[in-house]
C-alpha cells in the first residue's frame, strides 16, 4: 500500500498540472470526514505558516468556509462578510488569514460515498490576476468536475481494491506499449496527448487502454490507474 506521503505527492503533482492556468492562483484541495469533520488529507499551496497555524488549532472544526461547504452541492463565493456573518466569532482565524491576504475565494465542493468533504478552494484576493479570476467564473462547471476527477483519484489511492490481486502477473501483464499508455495516463495525460507523446493515433491509445482495463479486470481506465498503483505495475518509460 502507498504510503501518506507517496499519496500526498501523487495528488499534489496530479492537482498542479490539472489545474492548468488556475495552479498559479492559491489553491487548496481538502478532505474531511462529515461524520466527525476531522482532516483526512489536503495539499495546497497556500503559506507555510499558515497551514501549521490552521492544522495546530484545528480551524477545520469551526472555519466558515468548511461550514458552508458542508450545505452545499455547488460553487460558491466568499469573503470577510461570511466570516462575520456565519455567527463565529474567532478573532485568530480572521485576523491571520487577512494577514496571509486569504479573505476572499471560490469554493468547489464534493460530497462522496464515503462520507467525506472535499473541497477545491482558490484564493482571489488582492495578488491574483484578474484574468484568471474572471475565467474561474466562466469555468465553474468545468472546474466542479475537475474536482471530481481529483478526487475520485485520490479515492482510488486511498481506498485501493484488494480484488484480482491475485490473477496479475507483474512480469508479464502488459506489452511494453501497454505499460507506456498506463504510465502517461496516471500522469495525468488525456489520450490525445499520450498519442502525441509516443507518436501514435489517438484510436491506438484507445485499443492498448481497452486491452489493459480487461488485463486488470477492472472497469475503466481510472481504475486500472488505481490498481496500478496499488500493486507496482505502472513503470516509468526506460
Amino acid at each position: 500500500m502507498k504510503s501518506d506521503k507517496d499519496i500526498e505527492l501523487f495528488i499534489k503533482n496530479y492537482v498542479e498540472d490539472a489545474l492548468g492556468d488556475f495552479s498559479e492562483l492559491t489553491w487548496a484541495y481538502v478532505v474531511l470526514s462529515k461524520s466527525n469533520m476531522s482532516l483526512n488529507f489536503y495539499v495546497t499551496n497556500y503559506p507555510d505558516e499558515w497551514v501549521m497555524f490552521y492544522k495546530e488549532k484545528r480551524l477545520y472544526f469551526t472555519d466558515p468556509v468548511v461550514i458552508t461547504a458542508r450545505t452545499r452541492l455547488t460553487p460558491f463565493e466568499w469573503d470577510k462578510s461570511l466570516i462575520i456573518n456565519s455567527g463565529y466569532h474567532y478573532t485568530g482565524l480572521f485576523d491571520q488569514a487577512e494577514e496571509f491576504d486569504l479573505i476572499k475565494g471560490n469554493t468547489f465542493v464534493v460530497h462522496d460515498f464515503n462520507n467525506n468533504l472535499a473541497t477545491l478552494t482558490f484564493i482571489t484576493s488582492r495578488g491574483s490576476k484578474p484574468e484568471i479570476v474572471n475565467k474561474l467564473t466562466q469555468k465553474r462547471g468545468d472546474i466542479s468536475l475537475l474536482l471530481a476527477s481529483i478526487h475520485e483519484t485520490y479515492l482510488a489511492l486511498a481506498y485501493p481494491p484488494t480484488e484480482n490481486i491475485n490473477k496479475v502477473d507483474k512480469k508479464t501483464i502488459f506489452t511494453k506499449r501497454e505499460n507506456e499508455v498506463l504510465y502517461w495516463y496516471s500522469m495525468g495525460k488525456t489520450y490525445q496527448e499520450t498519442s502525441i507523446i509516443l507518436g501514435i493515433k489517438l484510436r491506438t491509445v484507445k485499443f492498448h487502454m481497452s486491452n489493459i482495463v480487461k488485463k486488470m479486470g477492472v472497469t475503466n481506465a481510472r481504475h486500472a490507474v488505481r490498481f496500478g498503483i496499488e500493486h507496482g505495475l505502472i513503470k516509468p518509460e526506460i
